[in-house]
């Protein structure tokens, strides 16, 4: 059995209480990254055995892990925040399991994507979701394919990419063009702005920008 279990976005308290006890309950806890996990781990007293699992190994690890989720070792996959699987390691091993008939099971929880979106005051009845933008080619492929869409979209963006993308979504998607700037969501300087996209290009040119950060672009209708 394999048991997928979101960890909080920055808030501790975010976690239910049926992945505190999946956590202890587990032989093996498969982690993006020990340290990030031990502190959470810690601070539940969860004791189980943190094992490193992220996108640098996981095409090496998957098939034993999947050897062993077989052979009837039971783990918990976490990333250090959020729902693994969702611009996190996760995937490859899900379908591994899948394909070898070990039952994977994904509980409910946190995860960036829908507070910011909902956050934000735009339509979200209807969305795309399209994560990280590729960083150069098929960059502007995507967002040109994006600013056509009907509905909303979200993307996942680094600080430091943030202006950047910013004047990328003016140029495709125009200046008057509603959208959000979430970011440090769940923590103590959380802030959802919602804003014409030359508006919110101006406020972040002018600031310096930390935090994980969630952009959310309105229809164009």
């Amino acid at each position: 059995m394999l048991y997928i279990v979101p960890t909080p976005i920055g808030n501790l308290e975010d976690i239910t209480l049926r992945a505190i006890r999946i956590l202890k309950e587990v032989s093996v806890v498969l982690a993006e990254d020990t340290r990030t996990s031990r502190r959470l781990l810690d601070h539940y007293e969860i004791k189980t055995h943190l094992r490193a699992f992220h996108a640098h190994n996981e095409h090496a690890k998957v098939e034993h892990v999947v050897d062993e989720l077989a052979s009837g070792v039971t783990m918990a996959l976490i990333s250090d925040a959020g729902t693994p699987g969702i611009s996190d390691p996760g995937f490859l091993l899900a379908r591994a399991c899948h394909r070898r008939g070990v039952r994977v099971e994904c509980l409910p929880g946190a995860t960036a994507l829908i507070p910011a979106l909902v956050a934000s005051g735009l339509p979200c009845d209807t969305f795309h979701f399209e994560g990280f933008l590729p960083h150069k080619k098929g960059r502007q492929t995507r967002l040109k394919y994006l600013s056509a869409l009907p509905h909303t979209f979200v993307l996942y963006e680094s600080p430091f990419r943030l202006v950047k993308c910013l004047e990328e979504l003016i140029v495709h998607c125009g200046a008057d063009r509603q959208a959000c700037v979430a970011r440090e969501l769940s923590k103590k300087f959380e802030e959802v702005k919602t804003a014409p996209l030359s508006e919110l290009l101006a406020h972040y040119t002018s600031k310096e920008v930390k935090g994980e950060i969630v952009v959310v672009v309105g229809s164009w209708q």
